[in-house]
């Protein structure tokens, strides 16, 4: 099958032909339709992921699927060949103490697709214990839909709707504007929220306006802090930081009202596991809460799968480029100079 290989950490993808995939009987073989380039895979290209298997090389990046079943190993009970399916990028054991109470997301054994084994810059994947691992996805949802769902969009909704526990009518605050931060824009605001939309970019902020924002701060020309206090007058009540830079998670920190609460959603590149400093006696002082929130366990994919399926949100919409497979090391490159919008998904293998 054809892959793009991660062989040499923050060098260009080697495009080739490698070996297909071995099926086992508890897993699944996809042949993919889409998959998604996400700020996470340049985590990884770069080196920054501690996950057990994130290190070892060569390996095949990409963790935003979708794709159509082609083969299932003998134990498979819920898939058949020909199914259309969505691939969660946590993946969990199902029996650990976490799966159990439904937090798949943080499994004692988790599994991350792409970096604990292959992942989708390829034609073909292996997902093994796919009963569980896997989900259908309906006719009337795209794959650029699904896998405008992959990561960004999934991690958005869990770390907003769950984590952030958003109430109609809530002011939110939004740090950053790429794939994560306009999916936190859509969602927020189908839930009925007031979202602000920080970014340093006019144009990443029109795209946030057209998701929903009803106002957007440039912290490059002004005081996000300070404009956030003023639009909403005394902080918002919900505020989640997008990037993960020293300057954003304390932007974000400090622009919500007493009581208030931060949602951490993107990774931070800074070293000793992203060390960050914090305003702690403000903490203290207003009674913040700072949470964490990683990708999305599987119980929840209905309900964000069914407001899909309505319309109510729209993830395709945040695709603002499709690429063949060949075209991946550009996307990275983009990347590193935080040039581009919305996102970008490989339909084309």
């Amino acid at each position: 099958m054809k892959a793009a290989v991660l062989k040499a950490f923050n060098q260009p993808l080697v495009i080739k032909e490698v070996a297909d995939p071995t099926l086992t009987p508890d897993g699944v073989i996809l042949k993919l339709e889409a998959t998604g380039v996400c700020r996470s895979d340049w985590h990884a290209w770069q080196g920054h992921m501690t996950t057990p298997n994130a290190n070892m090389l060569p390996h095949i990046l990409g963790h935003e699927m979708s794709g159509i079943v082609e083969e299932v190993g003998k134990n498979i009970k819920n898939f058949k060949k020909g199914d259309r399916v969505i691939v969660p990028f946590n993946q969990g054991d199902g029996v650990c103490p976490y799966c159990v109470s439904g937090r798949h997301n943080i499994c004692d054994n988790r599994q991350m697709v792409g970096l604990d084994f292959n992942g989708g810059f390829a034609s073909h994947i292996h997902i093994p214990n796919a009963d569980l691992n896997l989900f259908h996805l309906p006719e009337n949802i795209s794959f650029l839909d699904a896998s405008s769902m992959g990561c960004r969009f999934m991690t958005a909704y869990h770390g907003v709707m769950t984590q952030g526990n958003l109430k109609a009518g809530d002011w939110v605050s939004i740090y950053g504007s790429g794939g994560v931060g306009l999916s936190a824009v859509q969602i927020a605001t189908a839930a009925g929220a007031n979202v602000i939309a920080v970014d340093i970019g006019d144009d990443k902020l029109e795209l946030a306006k057209k998701f929903g924002a009803v106002a957007t701060v440039n912290s490059k020309r002004e005081n996000a802090i300070e404009a956030i206090k003023e639009i909403t007058k005394g902080g918002s009540r919900l505020s989640v930081d997008a990037i993960g830079h020293q300057d954003t998670v304390l932007s974000s920190v400090m622009s919500l009202q007493k009581g208030g609460r931060h949602v951490q959603l993107g990774m931070s590149s800074n070293p000793k596991g992203g060390l960050t400093s914090l305003p702690i006696n403000l903490i203290l002082a207003y009674e913040i809460e700072f949470i964490g929130s990683c990708g999305m366990p599987v119980p929840e994919y209905p309900k964000l799968i069914r407001m899909v399926e309505m319309g109510h949100l729209q993830p395709g919409k945040l695709v603002t480029k499709k690429i063949a497979l060949d075209e991946i090391n550009q996307a990275f490159e983009d990347m590193n100079q935080y040039t581009g919008s919305g996102m970008t998904v490989v339909t084309k293998y």
